[in-house]
Formats: structure tokens, C-alpha cells, sequence
């Protein structure tokens, strides 16, 4: 496992605010209690939104696990106070006439759902905290510690300069290299903005507690539109890690159903079309030469540098700011 060692800073700083003000934990959940010697795996799906979420792809499955389950219950609850940046992201409210009501308060919580055959799991939902990261860990851990979880897994989703028409690629990474079962699609490194989902797993990784992760790629001219094929991909991913049965027939006949809009827009917008298919020579020029070994860049179709990549990233980000002025 990948691990460090704590210094004497960590463990007087773990416990800087404590653990009842961040957290509060149901004390009866028979479903998660009633194990014998409560060996069992239990497997916590985590996903904050406000950041990285590109097609909306993360609170598709999030959506997509809750309904399945009629909204599960709640084990868990943040203090949403500690964390949440209300002039920076104003809860929506409803003027009645004469007076308000409806208001929709943030909510930071755990729900305790199960798959189709019955299996418990957990799922960790809401908006990403906007300050005390490290605080936050700490609550998560907490959850993790109280019920026994074997894995938590977090889910997310980038723009990428790829084609829509080729197969989705997914990033999984962990921080237990025993957990990642399939090679990388990066080579080296490269330095993005961080968020609490990926600190939360560098932290749980210190502590001894297994996390990992999966990141759809998605492409960058489809980022501000529901991909929810993407959101199947993702949880077939989930399925396979966490060993669960998630039915997914409905996010694939909605993904099906957009792949025909896409297609339809693409053949009636030729400047689109010439994106995609300069996208396409480079993918297919990148897979050749993955399967031969020979040189990776395509004499007349480079890859995107991690310069353009990085654009690409500011242009989301972009998109994402200004939509949060605009709900302002």
C-alpha cells in the first residue's frame, strides 16, 4: 500500500474540532450491525458535486443508485455549517407571493442502500465542502471506522480531447496499488487542481483504509451536456470493485437515446463534424500505435500537450464559474 508515516503534527491536528460537531452517525443500523463477527465487505460510494463532474456524469449514477434504492436512508449527517461557502453557493429558495418557503438547504449525508440482490452498501453525497478539507476527512473517516467500511470508492469525470464516437476510457486510480486492475492511460504526470474526494483518499490511505476511484473521460465539446452513458460506464466499474448488482438498463436506453441527438447534431453541424472526425485520426492513430509499439505521436496527428489539456480544463472551469454567477 501506498502509505506514509504520521508525524506528531498529524495526530495533534486530527483532532482540532471535534468529531461530534463534523458528523453525526445513527447509532441503530441493524442491516450493517447484524453480521457475524461483522466480518463482511462493505463498500462506500463517495461523490461531492461543485467540481469536476463534466456530461453531469457523477450525479447521473448518484441519481441513478438513489432512485434505485427509493432514496435509501440516511445513517449519516454532516454538520453542512462547518463546511458549506453559503455566498458562494446560494441555496436556491422559493418567494410565494407574499412569503418565502421551500427552502432547499444544502445536505452533506450518508445513505445506506442496496442493489438488486439485496447486498447493503453506502453512498456518500453532496456539495463538496468549501473549506476545512482536512476536517472533512477526518468525519469521513469516522463513517468509515463506525460501520466497517472494506472500500470507499469516488467517482468523477473530465474533459478530454477525445472523440464521442470512439469507446469511453476511464481512469482508475487508488491508493492501494493492489486495487487498480487495469493499466493507466497516462504516462508520467501531471498536476490538476485537487478536490476534497481526492484528498479524502490520500488521507484514508495514511490512515490504513482502502480507497480507489474512477474518472470518465469525456469529450470536451460534449462537457455541458448530459452524458449519462458515461454514468453506466462508471457503474459497471462500481458493479466490478465493490462486487454489486446495480440494474443499469435505464441509464443505457437514456445513453442510447443521446448518442442519436449527438449524431444528429454532428451530421447537421459540418464545423463540428471536422472536430470530431480530426479527433477520430487521432484516437485511431494513438490505438495503432499502442498496438504495434511503435512511436505515439502520429506524424501529422499530435496528441494534445498537457498545455492543451490544461486549457481544456480552464475552459470547463470557466463554464462552471460562470454558471454559478449566474444562479447567483
Amino acid at each position: 500500500m501506498w502509505r506514509r508515516n504520521r508525524t506528531k503534527s498529524d495526530v495533534e491536528g486530527e483532532y482540532a474540532v471535534p468529531k461530534s460537531r463534523l458528523v453525526h452517525i445513527v447509532d441503530d443500523v441493524p442491516e450493517l450491525d447484524s453480521a457475524p463477527g461483522h466480518v463482511r465487505a462493505l463498500t462506500m460510494i463517495h461523490v461531492l458535486d461543485g467540481f469536476l463532474d463534466a456530461g453531469s456524469v457523477a450525479e447521473h449514477a448518484v441519481r441513478h443508485l438513489v432512485d434505485a434504492s427509493d432514496g435509501g436512508r440516511v445513517v449519516a449527517t454532516f454538520d453542512v455549517d462547518l463546511f458549506h461557502d453559503y455566498r458562494a453557493r446560494r441555496p436556491a429558495i422559493t418567494f410565494s407571493r407574499d412569503h418565502y418557503e421551500a427552502y432547499d438547504a444544502p445536505r452533506l449525508v450518508v445513505r445506506l442502500l442496496h442493489d438488486t440482490g439485496g447486498t447493503p452498501y453506502l453512498l456518500l453525497q453532496g456539495p463538496e465542502p468549501d473549506n476545512r478539507w482536512e476536517a472533512y476527512a477526518r468525519a469521513v473517516r469516522t463513517v468509515v471506522e463506525r460501520f466497517g467500511v472494506t472500500d470507499v470508492i469516488s467517482l468523477g469525470s473530465v474533459p478530454m480531447a477525445v472523440p464521442h464516437s470512439r469507446p469511453l476510457m476511464v481512469t482508475h486510480h487508488a491508493n492501494n496499488a493492489e486495487l487498480v486492475r487495469e493499466a493507466s492511460p497516462w504516462r508520467g504526470e501531471i498536476r490538476v487542481p485537487s478536490s476534497a474526494q481526492a484528498l479524502v483518499e490520500v488521507r484514508l490511505g495514511e490512515w490504513g483504509h482502502d480507497a480507489e476511484g474512477f474518472v470518465a473521460h469525456i469529450p470536451h465539446y460534449l462537457a455541458q451536456l448530459d452524458y449519462p452513458q458515461a454514468a453506466a460506464l462508471l457503474l459497471e466499474h462500481v458493479e466490478k470493485a465493490g462486487r454489486l448488482t446495480i440494474d443499469l438498463s435505464d441509464l443505457i436506453a437514456e445513453g442510447d437515446r443521446r448518442d442519436e441527438e449527438i449524431a444528429t447534431y454532428v451530421r447537421d453541424n459540418d464545423e463540428v463534424g471536422e472536430v470530431v472526425r480530426a479527433l477520430e485520426r487521432q484516437y485511431d492513430a494513438f490505438e495503432r500505435s499502442e498496438a504495434t509499439g511503435a512511436n505515439l505521436l502520429a506524424g501529422d496527428q499530435p496528441l494534445p500537450t498537457g498545455e492543451e489539456l490544461g486549457r481544456e480544463f480552464e475552459r470547463f472551469l470557466a463554464g462552471l464559474e460562470d454558471g454559478e454567477e449566474g444562479e447567483k
